[in-house]
């Protein structure tokens, strides 16, 4: 590994630095959560391995500095508000499973209801108390992150807003703990040090940043969604003792070549490796792996603890489907509530066209049962 962990994306000082100087903040903690060593190892990866280009070295060194200004702003306000550490985050639900599962549609759904609460996107970015959603149109930084994301997000395939619910996975990359990382880069050596990484310290980061997001509306449930915490179950529940966990499910031929696709579209243009083939078959270890060891830590859990939930059923009626996760919660869908989230579902999520096909990325059918059938 350099020692300096110098590469088109920069080096562990100048990011740190550079983050320091967009936030005026230089606390970034005490690192027990080993966010340093993941940084150099990332560094290394993207230097050796991921054969970035111009542009893929400024996107992913905006996405390193980005997870480094959430730290320190997260630090800031945990040091200004000493009192997001009695806030409870009680009985939270955590939505997983492959990519394109439609865990993006039913966490919406979830968080319709106004007796929960999701991370907002600019929220994940600029970790603070959720203010008054009224003021957020007069919020610098929610304009500046609304100006940005323009309302669309990943070529059309994956639609985000910043004042939206969001997938809670920057959150874990304030910790460089996150397979997203993975998705649009070939970093191998990273994704290796990753797959043996306890990810407890990681999930405990995650929980006082909820802890301070939440701080105003300690009475909602908190719904979380993110495919990455299939890869850390056991972590997950040790810093959440009292969480359901909903797993949904789709046909993994149709997953695979899906995220092959999102993947691509995302970072096109930014690297000479991660394309084709390498994309593919980086993409099929990673997930297939990433099911392998939930099925393997999930058998050791309490099934009570577990939902599960069929694309094809939550597409073909995503009220019957809700209500069969709140009888599962023993909780009740009030009027209200069922309410909004028909609206939700009436409304849908966008479906714009997204041709895919396992060949373009080097492969069959037959790869991708080997692969989820060991």
């Amino acid at each position: 590994m350099t020692t300096d962990g110098r590469t088109g994306v920069g080096t562990v000082g100048d990011l740190h630095a550079s983050a320091s100087r967009l936030t005026g903040l230089d606390d970034f903690g005490d690192g027990d959560d080993g966010y340093a060593e993941g940084l150099r190892v990332l560094l290394d990866a993207y230097a050796r391995e991921a054969g970035l280009t111009p542009a893929g070295s400024k996107w992913i060194r905006g996405l390193l500095r980005g997870a480094l200004v959430s730290r320190l702003l997260a630090e800031a306000a945990w040091w200004q508000l000493p009192q997001h550490a009695e806030v409870t985050v009680p009985n939270p639900v955590f939505v997983t499973g492959l990519p394109r599962t439609g865990t993006t549609a039913l966490h919406r759904l979830l968080t319709a209801d106004p007796a929960h609460q999701g991370p907002e996107l600019w929220l994940t970015e600029a970790p603070q108390p959720r203010p008054p959603r009224e003021t957020w149109p007069d919020n610098p930084v929610f304009a500046m992150l609304r100006e940005a994301y323009g309302g669309v997000g990943l070529d059309g395939v994956h639609h985000m807003r910043p004042d939206q619910v969001e997938e809670c996975w920057r959150l874990l990359c304030q910790s460089m703990t996150s397979v997203s990382f993975e998705c649009t880069a070939y970093i191998p050596s990273y994704s290796s040090w990753l797959a043996g990484r306890d990810w407890t310290r990681a999930y405990r980061r995650h929980r006082r940043n909820l802890q301070l997001i939440g701080m105003n509306d300690q009475h909602r449930r908190w719904v979380l969604k993110n495919p990455s915490h299939l890869f850390a179950l056991d972590a997950l529940l040790a810093v959440y003792p009292d969480a359901t966990v909903i797993q949904t499910h789709r046909d993994q031929r149709t997953v695979i070549a899906s995220v092959c696709s999102l993947n691509a579209r995302a970072s096109a243009g930014w690297s000479t490796v991660f394309a084709g083939r390498v994309t593919g078959h980086a993409q099929l270890e990673l997930w297939s792996r990433g099911l392998r060891r939930f099925r393997a830590d999930r058998a050791r859990h309490d099934p009570d603890r577990f939902v599960d939930v069929s694309y094809e059923e939550l597409s073909a009626d995503p009220i019957r489907t809700v209500e069969m996760i709140y009888d599962r919660l023993g909780a009740r869908l009030s009027g209200p509530a069922r309410s909004a989230v028909a609206e939700t579902a009436r409304g849908g999520t966008p479906k714009p066209a997204h041709a895919y096909d396992l060949a373009s990325y080097g492969l069959t059918p037959a790869d991708v049962d080997r692969a989820f059938a060991v």
